[in-house]
């Protein structure tokens, strides 16, 4: 399954793909084999992960049955083993599968920082401070040069929601790619959609509590998260149940937004448990 970031090798190419290529960029290699059960598991990981990386390392398949002298030559002695190349030479290697945050700490020791991975980090921290109008700046320029990276989709959804404008952010969530940051995007969803609808007027108002909800996505479109996440334990306290949970949904849309780095987001999970349970 050739790619831009993954490849396909065999002892013909080896060298050049291989050896020469970890000349610039790290060259991950995965020995496996069709019969090999772990294989199917550690394979598709590695796969996600160097689309996710963007290039930081290219990723070189290499069936050992296709090629056994390449196997012997590198001391495999079981599959699926993972070897990693910089300057020609092995730097990094393990056997057997293994779970996603060893995979990942395995990758991060072999790949530099790069100008993207930088500028993200500078990205989230904006978000984490609610700088939203600089977040939105930073992932903006990012995602002209990674128009389909999932983190920097994320981020970029999230600083328009702190700016309360939710029809763009929408676009991206609704259409957002399957990756490991999909769930998060989930859960901002409903937050988007309330924020939508209130900024065309079309928000319900049959009730008091329908209402007070429509007071707490107006509080929040001006960036006053805290005020609507109290108004929406004060709407679950009398009814946990609120348009379908509409209001439990956007509570955790709000948490969300508000990031885990906050320092009042665990007492607000703490005081919702409470009123939910």
């Amino acid at each position: 399954m050739s790619s831009e970031y993954i490849i396909d090798v065999n002892e013909a190419d080896f060298e050049y793909e291989v050896l020469a290529f970890s000349q610039n960029i790290p060259v991950v290699v995965d020995f496996w084999a069709t019969w090999c059960r772990p294989c199917k598991q550690l394979s598709p990981l590695l796969e996600s992960l160097a689309y996710e990386g963007m290039g930081s390392f290219r990723l070189a398949k290499v069936d050992v049955d296709e090629n056994p002298n390449l196997a012997l030559q590198f001391s495999v002695r079981s599959v699926p083993t993972v070897k990693a190349f910089s300057n020609g030479q092995v730097v990094a290697e393990f056997a057997g599968n293994q779970p996603e945050e060893r995979v990942r700490a395995f990758l991060s020791n072999i790949t530099p920082p790069s100008q993207m991975s930088l500028t993200l980090e500078k990205g989230n921290s904006q978000l984490a401070e609610h700088e939203w109008d600089t977040a939105e700046e930073t992932f903006r320029e990012l995602l002209d040069s990674h128009p389909e990276h999932p983190e920097i989709l994320l981020g970029l959804a999230k600083a328009l929601l702190g700016k309360g404008e939710p029809f763009e952010a929408l676009l991206i969530l609704r259409n957002f790619p399957s990756s490991r940051q999909y769930a998060r995007a989930e859960i901002l969803l409903p937050f988007a959609e309330s924020l939508g609808y209130f900024r065309q007027g079309n928000m319900q108002q049959d009730t008091d509590l329908d209402v007070a909800f429509v007071n707490c996505v107006r509080l929040a479109s001006k960036g006053n998260i805290p005020a609507a996440l109290d108004g929406l334990l004060d709407i679950l306290r009398q009814n946990k149940r609120f348009r379908s949970g509409l209001a439990h949904k956007n509570f955790l849309s709000l948490l969300e937004l508000l990031g885990d780095e906050d320092p009042s987001t665990r007492s607000y999970r703490t005081e919702l448990a409470g009123v939910l349970f």
